[in-house]
């Protein structure tokens, strides 16, 4: 590996790494990804949601927001793994 795919790396991790490293306690970060998954498996069958998907372009907007917060807690466990 050059310096530059070193770099961008580097770069890429910094901005998708995980939120502990950013400040947030892990305790939140894992409750935030356990909060995700459990909207995400859709439990009130849609009768309950944060924004309706029937809202035409922003109505998927609270899906992604769960993905995202399942991705986050995700990195927080592979972070914890490499440490071992």
């Amino acid at each position: 590996m050059n310096t530059k795919d070193i770099q961008e790396k580097k770069n890429f991790s910094d901005k998708f790494g995980p939120l502990s490293s950013k400040g947030w306690p892990k305790w939140a970060v894992y409750l935030l990804s356990v909060f995700g998954f459990i909207y995400l498996l859709n439990p009130t069958a849609g009768i309950i949601e944060l924004l309706p998907d029937t809202l035409p372009l922003i109505g998927n907007i609270d899906e992604g927001a769960a993905a995202l917060a399942l991705w986050y807690g995700y990195l927080e466990i592979q972070k914890a793994r490499n440490k071992e």
